[in-house]
């Protein structure tokens, strides 16, 4: 093998190498216009059902991957403490409201007790005025001797009797005027007892209706671990909803593939379950930092050795509409996507500023 034949090989080795890295680096970066990435998975925003109050699940209507809708009954927990509990606030409600009727009544009755009070008064003066000519009466009669010293004294006694029944029934007025304002009182003490009774009774109902536990979204049910007969306690996880006709895709892209990455940009998704089958899609939003951001323990590069390890981040990509194929995903299935970072941004978040990365 002469010299030129040596360097032509050499030369075409390099030519080998070269188109492999080349088509190394496109294939996982894509060519500059595509950006793939199989580092993706089907997400969706799963509820959780737990119920408020605490009790004996006596039925379960909801079974394991049913299809159910939002206010659909998903079980039951036994209601008669319940029940009784309301019947209890109902009859302290009614008994509240009597109190009120009650007092209000003395209220307007405590004026006819105040009239007939100064009513009493009046015939005081009348008697007191009649006493005190009568007294005069006889004085004059027993200082010209025509009167007895008896006389005298009992007209002055009666005197002093009318006298003293004039302040009585005086007091009797006053008392009956301030009476008013103690009632008054009493029956704003007795109006705030009737907010407290209907709140009592407004919890009872609510309690009552939280022994129907309702689905809380369209989904699917999933990770169902109530069975009747169970005890529950308040806030107990007891199944989840996965709203899987609102499932999106989550695609860990490097970060040296989303320089031209815009939110809008036309997406295909190829699902492992469905393979030949892609998808439509469009990037929806660009996160706003890496994964391991948001780890609990997050790595530490400030001492020791530094290797720097290009980043991912969890882009999500949503699914066109009026496809029947979407409705089939599962969440957490494994998905391959790619934008096509030429495409012109469209849809609503694609010139919304609050989803804007430029």
């Amino acid at each position: 093998m002469n010299g030129t034949t040596k360097a032509l090989l050499r030369a075409a080795g390099v030519v080998v190498l070269g188109a492999a890295a080349w088509g190394g680096d496109r294939l996982v970066l894509g060519d500059g216009v595509r950006v793939e990435t199989n580092d993706a998975y089907v997400s969706a925003y799963s509820s959780v059902v737990a119920p408020k109050v605490g009790g004996r699940i006596d039925a379960v209507m909801a079974q394991d991957n049913e299809q159910v809708r939002k206010g659909e009954v998903l079980a039951h927990i036994e209601d008669d403490d319940f029940r009784a509990a309301l019947t209890v606030a109902q009859g302290d409600l009614a008994a509240t409201r009597a109190d009120i009727a009650n007092l209000q009544a003395e209220f307007t009755r405590q004026d006819a007790l105040i009239a007939a009070a100064r009513a009493a008064v009046q015939s005081d003066d009348a008697q007191l005025v009649f006493a005190q000519q009568d007294e005069a009466r006889y004085r004059n009669l027993a200082a010209g001797g025509a009167g007895t010293t008896e006389q005298r004294q009992r007209t002055a006694a009666q005197t002093r009797e009318a006298t003293a029944a004039k302040a009585r029934d005086e007091a009797s007025v006053q008392a009956a005027t301030q009476e008013k304002d103690v009632l008054a009182a009493q029956i704003a003490r007795a109006r705030g007892n009737l907010t407290r009774a209907e709140g009592e009774e407004q919890r009872a109902e609510l309690d009552l209706s939280y022994c129907t536990i309702p689905a809380p979204v369209d989904g699917v049910v999933g990770a169902r671990g109530v069975r009747v007969g169970n005890y529950v306690n308040p806030g107990s996880a007891l199944l989840a909803v996965t709203p899987v006709q609102d499932a999106f895709v989550v695609a860990h892209f490097q970060e040296t593939q989303l320089t031209h990455v815009l939110p809008g940009q036309k997406a295909t998704v190829w699902v492992d379950t469905f393979p030949g089958q892609p998808l439509r899609a469009h990037v929806d939003s660009i996160p706003p930092a890496t994964g391991v951001a948001f780890a609990p323990i997050q790595p530490d590069n400030a001492t020791g050795n530094f290797t720097k390890v290009v980043q991912r981040l969890p882009v999500r990509i949503t699914f066109d509409p009026g496809q029947p194929l979407a409705a089939r995903v599962r969440v957490g299935m494994s998905v391959e996507v790619a934008v096509d970072t030429a495409s012109r941004p469209e849809g609503p978040k694609a010139d919304d500023p609050r989803y804007a990365w430029r």
